[in-house]
């Protein structure tokens, strides 16, 4: 997803005015996503912290970070897909500059439990960690590598 798409999806988000709407928004936008299958949904792959399952799986490909996320609970897999997509595509160095208050702008995290807000702080340090092994990978010149 390029960065233009990326500010528009967020920008699309931010545009609905009713909470109820702009979840709805987001249990579909990560039903679209589709289901990891289940060789990945597996504690190796599972964000602790959340209260749900929540599942990120990395790959670095041509120099690239991606991101696929699923959860057994609508809203965490809407905002795990909203994180994967927003962070996939990008070199590590890029996603790791990238301004993590998207979800503000967005207007979704004031809306959230403590509970959830706390899931998302981990699935947030957890991809930068992914970016890190990713950069340091690419440092070594390996431009593909799957954990």
């Amino acid at each position: 997803m390029a960065i233009e798409d990326k500010d528009k999806l967020i920008a699309d988000l931010g545009k609905i005015e009713d909470i109820d709407d702009r979840f709805t928004w987001l249990i579909k936008f990560g039903r679209q996503a589709g289901d990891l299958s289940e060789d990945k949904r597996i504690d190796k792959f599972k964000i602790s912290g959340c209260t749900s399952q929540l599942w990120l799986v990395p790959e670095l490909k041509a120099g690239q970070v991606h991101f696929s996320a699923d959860s057994d609970a609508a809203i965490p897999k809407g905002l795990g897909t909203v994180f994967a997509k927003v962070y996939s595509g990008l070199t590590p160095a890029e996603a790791m500059a990238l301004d993590a208050s998207f979800l503000e702008t967005a207007g979704l995290s004031e809306h959230l439990s403590m509970n959830r807000r706390n899931g998302l702080s981990s699935l947030h340090k957890q991809i930068m960690l992914y970016c890190a092994t990713f950069s340091a990978l690419a440092a070594q010149g390996i431009q593909d590598y799957a954990i």
